[in-house]
C-alpha cells in the first residue's frame, strides 16, 4: 500500500471519529507520522548485520518503545499516562486526557562476530519506532504509529577446496537485505474500573531479497546464483487485556494477556536459479514456482505478565512470550530425487520463549530537584531461538538493558521526556558464529497539555 493510500485509510478513520476541529490537527498529525516513517524507512541503514538474518523472516526486532526498551522491553502489564505502551493496546484507557503523546526513537549499535577465534565487527544505525497516543473519550483511549517487526541485512563470503582437493576451490557470496513493518491503528477501553481491553489493528509490508553466488577457481566450471524474494502486504491484529486490583493504598498490582493472530500472508514468494556458463557466458535461468509464488504465514502469539507499582516510584514488571513459530510452513529450494523443488516445508522454526524482568525508580517525578526526577530503569531477557539452521537449534539470546528517563524542563513543557538505554545482546549457538551487540537507543516523547481548556476569571 503506497504512502497516499494509507494516509487517505487513516483519515477515513480519524474523521469518523473527532469533530471537525480535532480532525483537522489530528490530519496533519497523521500527516507527519506517516511522512517521518516513509522517509526514515528509505534512507535509514539496516538495522542488523547479522547472519542470522538470512534465515526465516530474518532478525525479530524489538516492537517496544522508549521507555519499555530502558527495561529491556517489558510492559505487558504496565499502565502508563504519560508515555504509549503499544505492546498492550488495553493499556491506551490510561493515557491522560488532557495530552497529545508523540514519541519517535533511533538506535546506534555495535556487533562483535566471533567464530573459531576470528572476530569481526560491525556497525549500524536504525529508525526504529513512532508511535502516538492521546485519550478519544471518558476511559478510551487511541494509539497509531509505525514499528519495525523483522529485519535483514548481511553480506559475507566463505570459501574452502572441492573434496578437500587443494588444487580445487570454491567461494560463496551470501548477501541480502529488507525487512517487515508495522503501521497500526490501536484503542483501548475500560468499562469498568480495573479492567481494560483493546486491540492494534496494523498493515504489514516490506519483504526480502536474498542471494548466493557460487564460484569456482576453474576456468571451465559454471557459475551458480539463487536469488530468494518475497513482497509481503498484509493485515496484522493483537488484543490485549489488562486487569488491576489495588493491594494498599499505594500498592497496585496490573496483570496483562496478550494474543496476536496467526494467519497467511501472502508475500509471493519465489526462487530463481542462474546457471552461467564460464566459458560461453550463456546464462540459463529457472523459476521456482513455475506459475504463483508461495505463501508466508504469521505464528499465533502470546503474552502474559505482571506489573507492580508502589506509588508511582518503583515499578516492576515480568513478561512471558511464547511465538508458535513451529506450527509455520516456510519455503526451501531442496532436491527431491536428484530433481530440484522450491517448496513449503515445516519443521523449518522452533516455539519462541521469552521472559524478560525489568523495572523503574523514580524517587519524585514532580520534583524540581533534576537528580530526582529521573527514572532510572534496568532489566534483562533470555529467549530461545525460532530458527533452524540444517536441523540444528538457531541461537539462543541473552540480554540486558539500563535506561534512564530525563524529564523535559522548561517554561513551556514539564511532562516531555527523554528516553535513553543502554543494552547488550548476547547471540550464541554451539554450531555458529557468537554475536555480542552493544546498542544504545535513543527515543523523545513529546507530551504537551493540547487539550486543557483554560479559565478566565
Amino acid at each position: 500500500m503506497a504512502f497516499v493510500q494509507l494516509f487517505e485509510f487513516f483519515s477515513i478513520i480519524l474523521h469518523k471519529l473527532f469533530n471537525e476541529r480535532y480532525f483537522r490537527l489530528m490530519k496533519k498529525i497523521l500527516f507527519a507520522v506517516l511522512m517521518l516513517a516513509n522517509m526514515t524507512l528509505c534512507f535509514a541503514q539496516s538495522g542488523t548485520n547479522s547472519p542470522y538474518s538470512q534465515y526465516g523472516f530474518g532478525v525479530l526486532s524489538e516492537q517496544s518503545s522508549g521507555f519499555n526498551r530502558g527495561m529491556n522491553g517489558v510492559g505487558l502489564g504496565f499502565r502508563e499516562h504519560n508515555q504509549v505502551n503499544n505492546l498492550n493496546p488495553a493499556s491506551y484507557s490510561s493515557i491522560d486526557s488532557l495530552t497529545f503523546i508523540f514519541d519517535a526513537g533511533v538506535s546506534g549499535q555495535i556487533t562483535n562476530f566471533s567464530e573459531n577465534g576470528k572476530k569481526k565487527n560491525a556497525k549500524n544505525a536504525d529508525f526504529e519506532y513512532v508511535v502516538a497516543g492521546l485519550r478519544l473519550a471518558p476511559h478510551v483511549g487511541v494509539s497509531f504509529g509505525v514499528i519495525p517487526f523483522t529485519n535483514v541485512g548481511y553480506s559475507y563470503t566463505n570459501t574452502g577446496f572441492v573434496n578437500n582437493l587443494k588444487t580445487s576451490s570454491f567461494t560463496n557470496s551470501y548477501s541480502g537485505s529488507g525487512g517487515i513493518h508495522e503501521v497500526y491503528l490501536g484503542f483501548g477501553w475500560e468499562p469498568f474500573k480495573g479492567f481494560s481491553f483493546g486491540v492494534n489493528g496494523g498493515y504489514i509490508w516490506g519483504g526480502y531479497n536474498k542471494t548466493l553466488v557460487n564460484n569456482y577457481t576453474e576456468s571451465y566450471a559454471n557459475t551458480l546464483t539463487k536469488n530468494y524474494m518475497a513482497d509481503v502486504h498484509s493485515y496484522k491484529v493483537d488484543f490485549g487485556l489488562q486487569y488491576s486490583v489495588k493491594l494498599a493504598k499505594n500498592d497496585q498490582l496490573t496483570l496483562g494477556l496478550t494474543y496476536g493472530l496467526g494467519h497467511k500472508i501472502g508475500g509471493n514468494a519465489r526462487c530463481q536459479v542462474i546457471m552461467r556458463n564460464s566459458q560461453t557466458s550463456v546464462s540459463d535461468t529457472t523459476n521456482y514456482p513455475k506459475k504463483d509464488g508461495l505463501n508466508l504465514e504469521l505464528p499465533h502469539m502470546f503474552g502474559a505478565g505482571f506489573a507492580y507499582n508502589h506509588a508511582n516510584k518503583l515499578k516492576f514488571g515480568v513478561d512471558y512470550s511464547l511465538q508458535q513459530w513451529s506450527k509455520v510452513e516456510y519455503p526451501e529450494y531442496y532436491t527431491v530425487n536428484d530433481l530440484p523443488v522450491y517448496a513449503l516445508r515445516k519443521d523449518m522454526f522452533k516455539d519462541r520463549h521469552k521472559v524478560t524482568i525489568g523495572g523503574e525508580y523514580c524517587p519524585s517525578a514532580t520534583s524540581k530537584k533534576f537528580l530526582k526526577s529521573i527514572r532510572y530503569r534496568a532489566g534483562v531477557s533470555y529467549a530461545t531461538p525460532y530458527l533452524k539452521i540444517n536441523g540444528a537449534d538457531g541461537p539462543k539470546e541473552i540480554s540486558a538493558s539500563v535506561g534512564f528517563g530525563i524529564p523535559i524542563i522548561n517554561i513551556h513543557n514539564t511532562r516531555s521526556i527523554l528516553n535513553i538505554s543502554g543494552q547488550w545482546v548476547h547471540q550464541n549457538s554451539k554450531s555458529f558464529i557468537t554475536e555480542n551487540t552493544f546498542r544504545i537507543n535513543i527515543g523523545l516523547t513529546f507530551n504537551e497539555k493540547w487539550f486543557a481548556k483554560w479559565k478566565i476569571e
